[in-house]
């Protein structure tokens, strides 16, 4: 048995999506803080959570929007920088627009991105994982994931099947030494919902229901993605945690 704490990812490279900013660099430091090394995958540079999570960071640019391209650089980094133990799905973006004005372009973009593009890189990590016999997958999932929210059609459907996708792979890989889990950060101040603190009337709305009484931090969500990550969580499999600041409890 390791002397190392059961929350060390010391020895450890975990891949991190969408870690050029918000919630993917918060979760980046935090793997950084717990002795891991990261694989930072982004569209626009990187060079700030370089800074923030130092030595043994590996910046790699990708265009997550085609599932094939995503497959191809994971390929690609595990071939450079690899073994990798760990991938946190945490590239995203998000459409607001009114159902009924809602286009195909802002339902496949949001849905390539946020569920396809995820599900085939858990597929290539899994193909690597399940010949090893260990390793771990953290989905970053939602409040709507559980709940329907407002002009965000896409990006509700991409959330919920990212819950959905998670307990499968669980269900599939549980036995054979695969740790598939999701975090569903509740309101965290990043890019994605900028223009909603923006708004007074819909950030008091907000901010009057979460009995933490805060905005989120996307520290808060690379810790409890560390916990994930690392041996503390071995008998979790297929489980979601709300990082909400008590939002589902109200």
């Amino acid at each position: 048995m390791s002397d190392l704490s059961a929350f060390s990812l010391s020895g450890k490279t975990i891949m991190v999506t969408g870690a050029n900013t918000g919630i993917g660099q918060g979760i980046a430091v935090s793997i950084g803080r717990a002795g891991g090394r990261v694989i930072g995958v982004g569209r626009s540079s990187m060079a700030e959570t370089a800074r923030l999570v130092g030595d043994g960071f590996v910046g790699v640019a990708a265009d997550l929007g085609s599932a094939k391209a995503a497959q191809a650089m994971f390929e690609a980094a595990w071939a450079e920088h690899g073994p990798i133990d760990g991938l946190v799905n945490n590239a995203g973006i998000i459409k607001r627009v009114d159902a009924v004005d809602f286009t195909e372009e802002d339902w496949s973009s949001v849905m390539d991105i946020n569920l396809k593009t995820m599900f085939f890189l858990c597929q290539s990590f899994g193909r690597k994982a399940l010949e090893r016999g260990h390793g771990s997958v953290v989905n970053i999932a939602s409040m709507l994931s559980f709940q329907g929210g407002i002009r965000v059609a896409s990006y509700t459907a991409s959330k919920s099947g990212v819950l959905g996708i998670t307990r499968l792979l669980a269900n599939e890989w549980a036995a054979k030494g695969i740790n598939v889990n999701a975090i569903a950060p509740g309101y965290i101040e990043t890019n994605n919902t900028e223009a909603l603190r923006a708004d007074p009337d819909r950030s008091a709305s907000i901010l009057g229901r979460i009995p933490a009484g805060r905005w989120g931090e996307p520290s808060d969500i690379g810790d409890a993605a560390v916990f994930l990550l690392s041996r503390a969580s071995k008998y979790m499999h297929g489980a979601v945690i709300p990082v909400d600041g008590g939002w589902l409890a109200r």
